[in-house]
């Protein structure tokens, strides 16, 4: 039975957590590093596993999240590569962030400590499964994997590779765990499992969103990415046009992709048609506001649901707008806090966008692409947290400590 099951896995990691929290960082290196090497050595039978997930992929999600869902050579070694930087970076727990006296003669210190037990639930993307453990891991906390349907097999033979290392390790399975159900029921038990659970960490569409929200359970909230990249009148038009077609068409499925381009209108006709031009030869579809269409009016017309909407394809939405304010409250209104970005020559602009705009991350002259916990230094991520306390942006080592205050005495007592 999947509840029995589930509270078995939660009482084992809350166990495992009091043991990792006290686990020097040269084993937890030394559990990674293995960890590292089984994907590798593993390679065949998790390309076996991912086969047997595409095969099983529903038409209707084919197209959408083949991608996402997609394992190679390249994709593993990469995700080994993550493991390894994740062992590399300074260990989270036991930091000294701050010290003082206070008058009383009292020696205060803030020091890092692991959240305990962290619950990862996420859709798809199987890489997910190995930066998760290896991030969750690291930081001291004992782990709870449930991955989608979709990338059941795929997550069973990534998991195995850090079963295998815990156990060369001697350290306690309960570290690192993962759900051995597809069922929908699973993730409605985990969300009861306060008693157990620390921290939810959902990495999913909306729907998973508003399922987790009804938890008890504190979360870091992983929302979609609705991004904009906002192409200023005084953009340089080789690099908007370079820019925005990686934003959108680098790889479409991921959460960091553009989804609304907003262009200037003072850009003027050629100039819109140079940027959308270059995404419709590279096969993207645009679909524009009235304006764009009094112009090119072959581009089908975009409705009011294609501003809140995350494609996942080679789709945007694109809208012209007046200023840098007017592109603000239509990110504000339309946008999921995710990652926004200016292409301008302006450094005035640049500011007042940066500024206007409350997204997790803002960007200047880049790709959105770039929001990556890997690309941001931080080894890896589990994902980017969209809400406004405790984590935003890539939710990497650094996010998944908390802290107490040591207090060091000397006999004093309070007046």
């Amino acid at each position: 039975m999947i509840e029995n099951t589930i509270k078995e896995i939660c009482l084992s990691a809350k166990e495992a957590a009091k043991a990792l929290a006290l686990a020097s960082s040269e084993i937890k290196n030394e559990v990674l590093l293995k960890a590292a090497d089984n994907l590798i050595a593993d390679t065949d039978k998790i390309l076996k596993a991912n086969a047997e997930d595409i095969k099983n992929l529903s038409p209707e999600k084919a197209h959408a999240f083949k991608d996402r869902l997609l394992l190679n050579e390249e994709r593993i070694k990469a995700m080994a590569e993550g493991v390894r930087k994740v062992a590399s970076l300074p260990d989270p727990v036991g930091r000294v962030l701050a010290s003082w006296r206070v008058p009383s003669g009292l020696e205060i210190s803030r020091v890092t400590i692991p959240l305990g037990v962290l619950c990862v639930i996420f859709e798809a993307r199987p890489n997910v499964c190995a930066d998760a453990a290896a991030l969750c891991f690291k930081a001291g906390s004992s782990v709870i994997l449930r991955g989608g349907g979709d990338s059941f097999n795929s997550c069973l033979a990534i998991y195995d590779c850090f079963k295998k290392a815990l156990e060369e390790c001697s350290l306690p399975q309960g570290c690192i765990n993962l759900v051995p159900s597809k069922d929908h029921e699973a993730v409605d038990i985990l969300l009861k499992q306060e008693d157990y659970i620390d921290v939810l960490i959902p990495r999913g569409g909306k729907k998973l969103i508003e399922k987790i929200s009804q938890s008890r359970i504190p979360s870091f909230k992983h929302l979609n990415g609705i991004c904009h990249t906002y192409i200023h009148k005084d953009a340089d038009m080789e690099m908007a046009c370079k820019v925005l077609v990686n934003a959108k068409l680098r790889r479409t499925s991921i959460c960091g992709a553009t989804e609304t381009v907003l262009l200037d209108k003072e850009l003027g006709e050629a100039k819109i048609k140079q940027v959308l031009g270059a995404l419709i030869e590279r096969g993207c579809e645009v679909r524009a506001d009235e304006y764009i269409r009094s112009f090119m009016p072959d581009l089908p017309a975009a409705k009011e649901e294609d501003w809140g909407t995350e494609y996942l394809d080679a789709i945007i939405s694109a809208k012209t707008v007046s200023c840098v304010k007017e592109a603000v409250e239509h990110i504000g209104k339309y946008g999921s806090n995710h990652t926004e970005s200016i292409i301008t020559q302006d450094a005035q602009a640049a500011e007042e966008f940066l500024n206007g705009v409350n997204s997790a991350v803002v960007m200047h002259n880049t790709s959105t692409q770039f929001c990556d916990g890997g690309e941001f230094g931080m080894g890896a991520e589990i994902g980017i947290a969209t809400g406004k306390l405790h984590a935003r942006g890539p939710v990497g080592l650094e996010q998944l400590v908390t802290f107490k205050y040591k207090v060091e005495g000397h006999g004093e007592t309070r007046k």
